[in-house]
């Protein structure tokens, strides 16, 4: 049925909030401002480095319109200093992860990554995750004039394999990967395990829903 399968990264292969909350904390310190919490910082992540640092400083998933354009900017560097030193310290794979990817490229599916993650951080932690080797085709936040919730990162996997939409699944565990998905006419797989603000993912109405990435499996008529 499917030929194709995207993959977000953060919230749907591998845990990061513990690294990218430490990140945010330092970045917070270096600023004398008040910490926030791995709670906190995990309902911050999903849209990017740039979001996620105005987010901190705003201290709330709703962003600041007053936040001062070179505060933001000092900010963002200290934030990509903290965090690239150390991009997958306390990250871990979620449970099936790899065991899920081994059998589906096993089986000839293409898979990609498509996550709002900048490259420059994308990869180290694919491959300090050990999962580099199933993915020809990695977009971050930062390859493309758009990210998701845009389709363009979607739509561009489907040309560079000369495949249509319904070739096509996206996996991810927020509002964005469904949105994108459903934008590019993919069929979509939610994560239940993720970060998503909060909101079930289901409310999304994506085509599949998951407690266990490896439930993929079943999806794709592996099992």
């Amino acid at each position: 049925m499917f030929k194709l399968i995207c993959f977000d990264l953060d919230g749907t292969l591998v845990d990061s909030v513990p690294d990218l909350a430490a990140a945010v904390n330092c970045m917070l310190s270096d600023l004398d401002r008040a910490r926030a919490s791995e709670d906190e910082v995990r309902g911050w992540v999903g849209n990017g480095a740039q979001v996620l640092v105005q987010r901190a400083l705003s201290g709330s998933v709703n962003i600041a319109d007053d936040i001062d354009p070179a505060l933001f900017n000092d900010a963002l560097a200290l934030f990509l200093k903290h965090y690239s030193a150390n991009v997958y310290t306390h990250s871990v794979l979620y449970p099936n992860v790899k065991e899920t990817l081994t059998a589906l490229r096993d089986a000839g599916f293409k898979l990609a990554i498509v996550t709002n993650k900048p490259m420059v951080q994308t990869t180290p932690v694919l491959a300090l995750a050990g999962i580099s080797e199933f993915f020809e085709v990695v977009l971050g936040g930062d390859s493309l004039a758009e990210k998701k919730p845009h389709p363009l990162p979607l739509l561009h996997c489907l040309e560079h394999y000369q495949l249509k939409a319904e070739d096509a699944l996206m996996v991810g565990d927020s509002k964005n990967d469904i949105i994108a998905a459903q934008a590019a006419n993919f069929t979509s797989f939610g994560l239940t395990y993720g970060y998503n603000y909060g909101i079930p993912i289901s409310d999304s109405n994506p085509d599949f829903v998951a407690d266990d990435i490896s439930e993929l499996l079943t999806a794709v008529k592996l099992k």
